[in-house]
């Protein structure tokens, strides 16, 4: 999953993405809705507070909208096209991935918690 960097002066179409993993989450479920798939993943408790219904999430280094979210499992919708042309047509139950968590919801955590 490789995709060229943003510059400076181009239009930012997603969220940022540095990087950086915050944990890993397991594949608990795939279905397909559609020509699109629905898969749905566990998260760990340090990450599940980050996890928000239609913010952004990015697993495997591809940003993503969070469709869905009960506790700990949060649900993506991954359309044709990124299921052609990412590592995600690969994953299986069970798989893990790898999670970066949306950076604004990081630092507005620690915001509050700095607060207390």
């Amino acid at each position: 999953n490789l995709e060229q960097s943003l510059k400076i002066g181009e239009e930012l179409g997603g969220h940022l993405v540095t990087g950086h993993v915050d944990g890993v989450a397991e594949l608990v479920a795939i279905n397909k809705v559609g020509d699109s798939r629905k898969l749905q993943f566990k998260v760990p408790a340090s990450i599940e507070k980050f996890i928000a219904e239609k913010g952004s999430v990015t697993l495997n280094g591809v940003s993503l909208t969070i469709n869905e979210v009960n506790n700990n499992i949060f649900a993506i919708n991954i359309i044709p096209h990124t299921w052609d042309f990412t590592t995600f047509k690969n994953l299986v139950v069970g798989s893990k991935v790898n999670v970066e968590v949306d950076i604004i919801a990081r630092y507005v955590a620690r915001l509050i918690q700095t607060k207390r």
